[in-house]
């Protein structure tokens, strides 16, 4: 195929997923929007709000997506149709995109703090340890190449995200604001997505229901993690800052309802994991499968510190 030609298809399937979304440009999903809020990274930190709680909170949102991001990002090459891999590889840009955003929001205010030196978003990313990440470990499941499992990964975790920024799109921080008004359109792609394909698997053929219905037994048990209230959250909650995630439970729940009913599922009756001690991932107590993420997501900063390309 010529470099002509490729680019051709490129866009064309680019194309083909903006007129599914009703998005204009073909191109969109090649950028990661943080373009779009830079000016706001700098805004001073809500009155009343304590910036080592906001520092705490933009690394939570932004941590579940950067680590859903690099899972994702694992189908580009492995996905079972192109088609499904530029779709993957779309959605794994939209998490990197809020990530971005969020993690150089959290090191522009970590350096408000007591004249520290604060951290860019690429230090944040890639020289934290596992103890320092504030992800849900739902983020951090891996799927082994197993199709029918990402889905119900992503089928969860965007119905979730999609709750919770919908009720972020008033908070007092701008930067989050500006980060649940993008997430908002984006999430809603992602969900459908998700859901199409579970329906799809679910109400298909004996084997891809077996297949399906496995993989949300695999995942249902880290579900109950979302909805768990950190300190830093409440205190934030009441600053007008944060969101309850335990009041996204009954939207969750609703979506999912409907979506295994249509998709001949049977909701698993598993008991909830995740937590250790009523520790969990928002206090840095993870899965053995986050350390497998960051050896391969870090890897190469960590080998050449401060290079650029």
């Amino acid at each position: 195929m010529s470099p002509h030609a490729a680019e051709e298809d490129a866009t064309n399937a680019y194309q083909s997923l903006a007129e599914t979304t009703g998005i204009d440009d073909p191109r969109w999903a090649f950028g990661t929007g943080v373009e779009d809020v830079q000016a706001e990274i700098t805004s001073p930190v809500p009155e009343g709000v304590g910036p080592a709680d906001l520092v705490a909170y933009c690394l939570m949102l932004g941590d579940d997506a950067l680590i859903c991001s690099h899972r994702i990002s694992e189908w580009v090459s492995n996905a079972p149709e192109l088609e499904e891999e530029v779709a993957l590889a779309n959605i794994a840009l939209d998490l990197l995109g809020q990530a971005r955003v969020l993690l150089a929001r959290a090191g522009h205010v970590e350096g408000l703090i007591d004249g520290r030196q604060g951290r860019d978003e690429d230090a944040l990313a890639y020289l934290r340890s596992e103890p320092q990440f504030r992800n849900v470990a739902l983020a951090e499941l891996g799927d082994d190449l197993d199709f029918a499992r990402a889905i119900a990964r992503l089928m969860i975790f965007s119905s979730w995200r999609l709750a919770l920024l919908h009720r972020l799109l008033g908070s007092r921080d701008p930067v989050i604001a500006a980060v649940a008004g993008k997430g908002v359109m984006e999430l809603t792609y992602h969900r459908d997505y998700a859901a199409r394909w579970a329906l799809r698997l679910g109400d298909g053929t004996d084997e891809s229901h077996r297949r399906m219905q496995a993989a949300l037994d695999a995942v249902w048990p880290h579900i109950e993690e979302l909805y768990r209230t950190s300190d830093e959250e409440r205190r934030l909650i009441e600053a007008g800052v944060a969101v309850d995630p335990a009041d996204t439970r009954a939207e969750v729940d609703a979506v999912l309802g409907e979506v295994l009913a249509k998709a001949t599922l049977t909701r698993p009756q598993r008991p909830p994991v995740g937590t250790i001690g009523g520790r969990g991932g928002r206090q840095g107590v993870h899965t053995e499968k986050l350390g497998h993420v960051l050896a391969e997501m870090q890897s190469l900063a960590r080998q050449h510190p401060g290079a650029s390309w």
